[in-house]
């Protein structure tokens, strides 16, 4: 790894853009760059953009505001380098007039790994936008409507005078460790056999984030991570708006290895070598999570390399 301590190569983590939140609130520049030919569309449904189609690596399909005839719903995501903007259309259909015939709706879980810098921040933030205003159409004081503001980045209610806002919950994800340096990986109940991934769970209301990887590791397994502070490891966090979450990454390590699952949420746990998660990647009796996952990077942040094979 490049950087001896932190994760440096979340892939949802990167962004090529300017989010420039001043602006959202500007008016009269929101007015102006929603027509502005330069300025840029990116189309979303959910966890789904629409993408160019094709082989090689994935790419965004960016159309100009001028080629829209409505205007009215749209999300500022930012600026970039040359000072273009950038807006997400929410798209209610995957038909639109607007679109090139040949567009194909992929989600972010799928084509996250193979976009660009610039591509992936601007994905990820429209997204997590959609995502949160599917889930957020009436107000949670008093179920009235609620109308778009802020360049998409708040939900009014005038009859309380209150605005919501997106919400992000944190969650935390573990690789746990024992005292051979083996690591401990599960399957969750839904899953077919061999698929295998490290351990999360969200943060509950007045825990910390350290605490939430040591209730979680027990609850699911039975193990206890070590009492030192040393013994928690945060690495890094990812965005993962499926639909509003941010992974907080940890290593974790333990001297107590006999495994215990709840059977509600984990179906089994096993402690792998290095060497015996290899082999049982080799042979697909195991496969680990995809590439955009913050899992799959602390699984070979562990093992040292990249690991064959994926879900």
């Amino acid at each position: 790894m490049t950087n001896p301590r932190l994760l440096d190569d979340l892939l949802l983590s990167r962004a090529a853009i300017e989010r420039a939140a001043h602006l959202r609130s500007d008016g009269e520049w929101q007015r102006s760059r929603a027509q502005d030919p330069a300025s840029l569309v990116v189309w979303v449904r959910g966890n789904e953009t629409a993408i160019a189609p094709g082989g090689g690596d994935s790419s965004l399909i960016l159309t100009s505001v001028a080629d829209l005839d409505d205007r009215s719903d749209l999300s500022f995501l930012g600026v970039d380098a040359e000072d273009r903007a950038y807006f997400a259309l929410h798209s209610p259909t995957p038909e639109h007039p607007g679109l090139p015939p040949d567009a194909q709706w992929s989600s972010l879980r799928s084509v996250g790994s193979t976009l660009s810098d610039l591509h992936a921040g601007l994905t990820v933030t429209a997204v997590a936008l959609d995502n949160w205003r599917s889930r957020t159409r009436w107000c949670s004081v008093c179920g009235g409507a609620l109308t778009v503001g802020n360049a998409g980045w708040s939900l009014r209610c005038d009859a309380d005078n209150v605005d919501h806002f997106p919400r992000t919950d944190p969650a935390v994800i573990v690789l746990v460790r024992d005292d051979d340096d083996r690591a401990l990986l599960g399957r969750h109940v839904n899953w077919p056999v061999g698929r295998m991934s490290t351990f999360a769970g969200f943060v509950e209301a007045g825990e910390s984030a350290e605490a939430a990887v040591r209730r979680e590791l027990e609850e699911e397994t039975g193990v206890v991570i070590g009492p030192n502070p040393d013994d928690v490891l945060y690495l890094g966090s990812q965005p993962w708006p499926f639909p509003c979450s941010l992974m907080l990454g940890y290593h974790a390590w333990t001297s107590q290895t006999e495994i215990t699952v709840d059977g509600e949420e984990i179906a089994e746990a096993h402690w792998f070598s290095r060497a015996e998660l290899l082999r049982a990647c080799e042979s697909r009796d195991v496969t680990l999570p995809p590439a955009v996952s913050i899992s799959r990077k602390l699984i070979e942040r562990w093992f040292g390399e990249p690991l064959p094979g994926q879900w």
